[in-house]
């Protein structure tokens, strides 16, 4: 295909938009971001290797991220506070589920630096640019965290769709033109000064922590139309498919494999420890394992918003725990190899 030709770009979100009707009709869970992606996956495996559309995922990030944040209301924000010790609780369990991922990678000779970073429940690019600086092999480990994310869109909302009993339909909150006009420019602006101070998740966070603090300061009462979420998830699912071919699960499928066994594990692993603190608590044990799931909070906080469970606790675990990983993997992965000569000694 020509470079200039603009279906190159098209394609991609075209297909997922295909995708995402069709999985609507059927009505799967979230089916405009797991149609997207698996339809985009279908045509990229097809051969026809079409690209993502520039800026695509960031606009679906910022719309998602927008629209989780604004659940964050004043009695909500009391709670989460109340609970903050539960909340880093969770997401320090959901950070040492790593460690089988890690044992496992080295116990069939995967390096350290791999093994390590590949097994972190942290942003993708984050894991690994830190992984570069430290010697990993860079596509094993984004090969590693896209197979996670993909095992998490495809597997977690329909579990829990389909486990949980049906609700009613929550009642319909207000979309306010007025603050919507100005909290949708306010988190552009906070993602891009998010990205500018070198922050994870820009797109994602910037926007959920602009719009989570302006509905707690004013105590607001607003939604963003259901139609901008869909388009969100739309735009994320599609970007999210181009990271799939062929060529990417014939790569090392034993590399993949075993990852895909660490990940079903942690999973589970997080799904009793999540039961346990909620018999504990008396919180909803459904929101504390979708919060305490490793990895891909736009999909898990978007399953907690359809199912109506507390998006804030879904939220609050898991960007706690994104930023434990973040601010301790680099820590922990140098001590870890300071007492490597000491461990060759003994």
């Amino acid at each position: 295909m020509p470079e200039g030709n603009p279906l190159k770009y098209l394609a991609a979100p075209l297909a997922g938009l295909l995708g995402g009707w069709l999985a609507s009709l059927i009505h799967l869970p979230l089916p405009w971001i797991t149609g997207s992606l698996l339809a985009v996956i279908l045509v990229r495996c097809s051969g026809w290797l079409v690209n993502e559309l520039p800026g695509g995922r960031r606009a679906g990030q910022w719309l998602v991220a927008s629209a989780i944040g604004l659940h964050f209301t004043a009695p909500v924000f009391e709670q989460m506070l109340g609970h903050l010790w539960l909340i880093l609780l969770g997401a320090l369990l959901t950070c040492l589920l790593s460690l089988p991922g890690i044992m496992l990678l080295r116990r069939h000779g995967v390096d350290r630096p791999t093994a390590f970073f590949a097994s972190m429940p942290g942003g993708a690019s984050e894991m690994v640019s830190f992984g570069l600086r430290h010697g990993a092999n860079p596509a094993r480990v984004a090969a590693a965290h896209s197979l996670r994310v993909l095992l998490v869109v495809l597997t977690i909302p329909a579990i829990f769709t389909w486990s949980l009993p049906p609700t009613e339909a929550p009642a319909v909150v207000a979309s306010d033109w007025n603050w919507l006009l100005v909290l949708m420019p306010l988190g552009l602006l906070a993602a891009l000064l998010w990205r500018r101070l070198g922050q994870p998740n820009p797109w994602m966070l910037g926007p959920l922590l602009c719009c989570a603090s302006a509905s707690v300061l004013f105590d607001l009462e607003v939604a963003l139309p259901p139609a901008a979420s869909a388009i969100g998830q739309w735009l994320i699912g599609s970007a999210l498919g181009c990271h799939f071919d062929r060529s990417f699960f014939r790569s090392a499928p034993a590399f993949l494999l075993r990852v895909l066994l660490f990940s079903l594990c942690a999973m589970l692993i997080a799904a009793g420890a999540a039961w346990l603190l909620g018999q504990a608590t008396q919180l909803e044990a459904a929101g504390l394992m979708l919060g305490m799931m490793p990895g891909g909070i736009t999909e898990l906080c978007l399953t907690a918003e359809a199912l109506q469970l507390s998006v804030a606790l879904v939220t609050a675990l898991q960007v706690a725990r994104l930023f434990l990983v973040m601010f301790l993997a680099e820590p922990l992965f140098r001590l870890w190899q300071r007492r490597q000569p000491l461990c060759q000694e003994s």
